[in-house]
């Protein structure tokens, strides 16, 4: 994790110095004529934000993430505290820190936006300081937020105590999480957010509102079976709309309906499908591919056939990162 470490940018500083090291890094930003916060109120933080690391999480994997948390920084200030875990178990008990942080300018000066990163890497022997550790770096009285990335084990980040009691929200990701992270018995599993979840809102509510034109017994009434079928791009994007699904119709009408989850087609890594199942002349399915941002709804729920064109899309990753903490 140590190279994981040194791929991320931002300036080499003690860990004790961390306050003053990012005091000097906006005075060195702004010296060099990019923006900078005039003030110390100027920076506005919103939110702390943890990224933490896991050990399946590779150098590119990790800038990528970075990467992400920047762009969620550009719409939300956020103190970001980015740890980097080295699982050496002959190293000392050693902490090291990076610093970065960067501002966007808006319309106006006073519309300056700055975010704050502090990366910390940690051995393991230094685990047991890790938690006093991050509490400094973080601002105080604003809300903290969680993200669990690379994990090879739900038993692994489960250690982390204090980070998932905390937190307002814990955020995992069903795509690349350990199979178990959505029923792993979490301290607090109603602050927990499935990313993938997050991601297919578009979807939701596209598929909602196409349904809410019709009496809910209309669609109840004679249904027998809901499966979607996902490509190989976005497994865990069609789990979490089936659960959705299930959650919305499963006990709906005389009979409770079967649920399945079904592969797509193969030359559509990124394609979905929803289909009802009928035991009656009626029908009901969607197709999309978000590759194309292309979409089309098919029914009949006894008041004639109806095509509708839509389109499709998956929230961006900073975006569904927003939508994970706040709604």
């Amino acid at each position: 994790m140590a190279a994981i470490f040194d791929a991320l940018p931002g300036l080499d500083t003690p860990v004790s110095t961390i306050g003053p090291s990012l005091a000097a890094m906006w005075r060195t930003t702004e010296a060099q004529g990019k923006p900078a916060p005039p003030t110390e109120d100027a920076k506005a933080t919103q939110v702390n934000f943890v990224l933490h690391l896991g050990a399946n999480t590779t150098p590119d994997d990790a800038q990528e993430q970075f990467d992400i948390a920047v762009k969620f920084s550009r719409r939300y200030p956020s103190r970001v505290v980015v740890l980097c875990s080295d699982h050496d178990d002959k190293k000392t008990a050693e902490i090291r820190a990076k610093v970065y942080g960067e501002c966007t300018l808006g319309k106006s000066k006073s519309d300056t936006r700055c975010c704050e990163f502090v990366m910390l890497s940690y051995t393991v022997s230094a685990r047991p300081f890790l938690e006093s550790q991050v509490s400094v770096c973080l601002s105080t009285d604003l809300p903290l937020y969680y993200w669990a990335h690379g994990f090879s084990a739900s038993t692994r980040l489960a250690d982390y105590h204090y980070l998932l009691t905390r937190s307002k929200r814990v955020l995992i990701d069903s795509a690349t999480a350990p199979a178990d992270a959505l029923t792993y018995p979490w301290p607090r599993p109603e602050v927990v957010r499935d990313l993938a979840f997050a991601r297919v809102l578009h979807v939701r509510q596209s598929v909602g509102q196409f349904l809410s034109r019709y009496p809910m017994d209309a669609i109840c009434e004679d249904l027998q079976s809901v499966e979607v079928s996902a490509g190989a791009e976005l497994t865990a994007e069609g789990r979490v709309v089936l659960a959705w699904l299930k959650d919305r119709v499963g006990a709906c009408g005389k009979n409770q309906a079967t649920f399945t989850i079904a592969a797509g087609a193969a030359n559509q890594p990124r394609g979905m499908a929803i289909k009802f199942r009928y035991s009656g002349a009626k029908t009901f399915a969607w197709e999309g591919n978000a590759a194309t941002g292309t979409a089309l709804f098919t029914a009949d729920f006894g008041t004639g056939k109806t095509t509708l064109p839509a389109t499709v899309a998956l929230l961006q990753p900073e975006n569904a990162l927003s939508e994970a903490m706040f709604f």
